[in-house]
């Protein structure tokens, strides 16, 4: 699956970890993405919430992205790391 990330952000606070998102389009999508990141205290475990960014799209689409996330290691590692960069930016 192949995604172009189009925003992204991430915070720290001693109160709730890290905290961010990544607003990305994927190919051949109608409606872009925001997948939000949050993880206590280690960088390498996060919980995360997908939703479409502006507006609902197809469930089809919705699934195989979700999809791609639970089954393509790099593709989550690569939305990962672009809030990643963000921090303290």
């Amino acid at each position: 699956m192949k995604a172009k990330v189009m925003d992204a952000q991430m915070a720290h606070s001693e109160r709730e970890g890290y905290l961010g998102y990544v607003r990305f389009e994927v190919e051949g999508h109608k409606q872009p993405y925001e997948l939000t990141l949050q993880s206590e205290e280690r960088m390498d475990d996060w919980n995360y919430s997908l939703n479409f960014l502006n507006e609902s799209g197809s469930e089809q689409d919705i699934e195989a992205v979700e999809q791609a996330i639970e089954q393509d290691d790099d593709f989550f590692d690569d939305l990962v790391e672009a809030a990643i960069s963000k921090l303290n930016a």
